[in-house]
């Protein structure tokens, strides 16, 4: 039988049903396939009767063609999102913060959110038509000031930073949602004592707010090095990572500089049924982004004496 106190939270938990079997089914379903980590796994033997090979994954990974110059695309533009995606949601989150009329703030926010919650398929194309070298915007305006046209999509030298680029345009509004909210947590009382003080304008963002919105910054930054490996910014830690953007964008001829660990896995596992070694790299991965996440952290105490609990 049940207690008073059991039933009366009985909806609570039959509520909690729906939410643990999604996490159940595809978070700690799929870790089932790690076993594919030290298998030559066939989609038709299946997991229990596909080969055991033991580290053979590993090796194969190690010594991959190209396998460290993907690496080092990945870091190069997981390292420069990550940046972008920090420094420019808190420029734009204070300039949000000294516009006065409510309702321009309003418009202008809106529009700045807007492309966030426009998927990579769809922006790919705009993007596409945008950057083309013989009827884009960009390169029309680069045309009209006598430049020459610049094959943004096409060209290894560029496709890593318009990848930057054209994440922080998408994100950046979105970006400052979590700065905002900070600004708004800050006593007003200190801006009071500043401006007494004989603190400027200048002064006074430069010594309370930029401090208060310290533990803020250090936790998106903490997050976003879990992330390191996704290709992707700040909000990557939270889910979605750089493949999408990436995946829609690039072509052979950037493979060079634009091929990343998830286009990479993207290739080996479903385009070469290498079901194995596209396992193990997202293992090494997960390896890598908690070990970051752990020293993200320990920088995070030490420095700022900021703590989770």
């Amino acid at each position: 039988m049940l207690t008073h106190k059991q039933k009366r939270n009985l909806p609570l938990h039959l509520m909690i049903i729906p939410g643990a079997l999604v996490i159940l089914i595809f978070s700690y379903g799929p870790m089932m396939g790690l076993v594919m980590v030290f298998q030559k796994f066939s989609a038709g033997k299946g997991f229990f009767r596909s080969p055991f090979v033991g580290l053979e994954n590993f090796r194969y990974v190690f010594s991959y063609p190209g396998i460290w110059q993907v690496l080092s695309n990945t870091l190069l533009i997981s390292s420069l999102k990550i940046i972008g995606s920090i420094v420019f949601p808190v420029l734009v989150a204070l300039l949000l913060n000294e516009l006065s009329g409510r309702r321009f703030k309003r418009v202008v926010q809106t529009a700045i959110y807007f492309p966030h919650f426009l998927s990579w398929i769809i922006l790919g194309g705009l993007m596409i038509d945008i950057l083309s070298p013989s009827e884009g915007l960009i390169n029309g305006i680069i045309g009209a000031v006598g430049g020459t046209p610049v094959y943004f999509l096409g060209d290894k030298n560029w496709f890593p930073y318009t990848m930057v680029i054209t994440e922080l345009w998408k994100e950046v509004g979105y970006g400052t949602i979590v700065y905002m909210a900070a600004l708004t947590a800050i006593d007003p009382t200190l801006y009071e004592a500043a401006a007494i003080d004989g603190a400027g304008h200048w002064k006074q963002m430069r010594h309370v707010t930029l401090p208060s919105l310290m533990p803020t910054i250090l936790l998106m930054a903490m997050l976003s090095l879990g992330a390191i490996l996704n290709a992707g910014g700040t909000l990557s830690a939270a889910g979605s990572s750089g493949f999408e953007q990436i995946f829609n964008l690039y072509s052979p001829q950037v493979y060079e500089t634009g091929d990343v660990l998830d286009t990479l896995v993207f290739r080996l596992g479903l385009g070469g049924t290498k079901y194995s070694v596209a396992a193990t790299i997202g293992f090494l991965k997960s390896i890598v982004s908690g070990t970051m996440m752990v020293l993200g952290y320990w920088i995070a105490k030490k420095v700022a004496h900021y703590e989770i609990i």
